[in-house]
């Protein structure tokens, strides 16, 4: 059956209508006529797939990446990247506007929308390493990523023939340095010296046991060395990363005592702790929290400290005078927990980071009660990807 794809939605799929019906089309972009063959049936709506592209979109470019029809990992190849800015900028509004918000964001891009990630997880079975096809637990095998940096592509194809079954990640810093963790039960021997000769191989961990040199790597941003675990979060791309450091340094006073909840390996804790009074970050990982400690004295910075503990256990016990709040949560947001408390303690200021809009509009709707959004940002983190981070300023009304 013929239709025209009219947008897209939240997850990037393009949305017809067949006989009044939402039909979601994860090929489809604005503007193409396609016909459909529907695979799903559902009350409220249809999932279907493209059979034919009758007449395709005058938006429509080549994708890069040979994997993009069939790989799970991008969504918006097939767009000029000006337009998966419009796209995400205007999703992160109509978010808001759903709720009776009218709000003005701006708008960070990547300056490298390609080959930007410093870590990537792949998965390997029966010797085929790469990503799992959209909505499936098939691999398609890859011999690179567009999205990573030139380092992790260099490692798959020296790491891909040595694990039949398991889990590959790779991180790699700016030095193009390389951090190989493996998890397989597969008895494995690796020949180190040929790795060494090729990359800057500083340490492969197996099983979370270190098999080769370090379990860690270096990074050095916005004029911060930051030590990262092979296990700690750290943002997978460096030249969004160093523009949301600065608006967290930006949007902190030398009067403020920050309270920075999830904080990592304490890389926003840091950037507050440059010019703020004092610093406190909370952190569930304990690899993340000796990186975050070890940071701060590397960093010459004794007005931070960092404390292991679940946010949601300890936030009601921190006696700590604080004005301002950091969050950086999971992408399943805010307990109810934490927003009670923050909305009992009523500090001055939250700089609310977020990597899913669903969950930070719904929290803000429970914390606008005393705050109100000062200042909206959208950077583009993870670009070709639905996916956007976002940050909200909010000051107490």
């Amino acid at each position: 059956m013929q239709v025209k794809v009219e947008k897209l939605d939240d997850l990037g799929r393009g949305i017809a209508f067949i006989d009044n019906k939402v039909t979601f089309i994860p090929s489809g972009i604005p503007g193409d006529i396609i016909n459909v063959k529907i695979t799903k049936e559902k009350k409220n709506y249809n999932e279907g797939e493209v059979t034919e592209f009758i007449k395709t979109s005058p938006l429509r470019v080549e994708a890069k990446c040979p994997y993009f029809s069939i790989c799970g990992g991008c969504q918006l190849q097939s767009l000029p990247y000006e337009k998966t800015i419009e796209y995400k900028k205007e999703k992160v509004t109509n978010l808001f506007k759903k709720n009776k918000i009218d709000i003005n964001i701006d708008t960070v891009v990547n300056t490298h929308p390609y080959n930007y990630r410093n870590k990537i997880n792949m998965k390997v079975v029966d010797g085929k390493m790469g990503f799992y096809v959209n909505k499936t637990h098939n691999v398609v095998e890859i011999d690179e990523c567009l999205l990573a940096s030139d380092a992790i592509n260099k490692s798959i194809h020296l790491i891909k023939n040595n694990i039949k079954n398991g889990e590959v990640t790779i991180r790699c810093n700016q030095n193009k340095e390389v951090l190989i963790s493996i998890i397989s039960n597969d008895l494995l021997d690796i020949d180190i010296n040929h790795l060494k000769e090729k990359i800057k191989l500083v340490g492969i961990v197996i099983n979370d046991k270190t098999y080769y040199g370090e379990n860690f790597l270096f990074e050095r941003m916005n004029n911060l060395l930051f030590k990262v675990s092979n296990d700690a979060f750290f943002q997978v791309n460096p030249y969004v990363a160093t523009k949301l450091f600065q608006i967290i340094e930006d949007n902190v006073s030398k009067s403020d005592k920050v309270l920075d909840l999830y904080c990592g390996v304490g890389t926003l804790s840091l950037c507050a702790a440059k010019k703020g009074a004092s610093v406190l970050g909370v952190e569930v990982v304990e690899n993340a929290v000796l990186n975050a400690l070890f940071n701060a004295k590397i960093n010459n910075l004794e007005n931070v400290n960092f404390v292991l503990n679940d946010v949601d256990e300890v936030i009601s016990k921190i006696s700590m005078d604080f004005n301002k709040v950091i969050v950086d949560p999971p992408r399943s947001g805010l307990t109810k927990n934490v927003i009670e408390v923050l909305l009992k303690i009523r500090p001055d200021e939250i700089i609310y980071v977020s990597c899913d809009p669903q969950t930070l509009v719904r929290d803000y709707m429970l914390l606008s009660e005393v705050y109100k959004i000062r200042k909206a940002y959208i950077l583009d983190m993870f670009s070709y990807t639905y996916h956007v981070e976002s940050i909200l300023i909010l000051t107490r009304k």
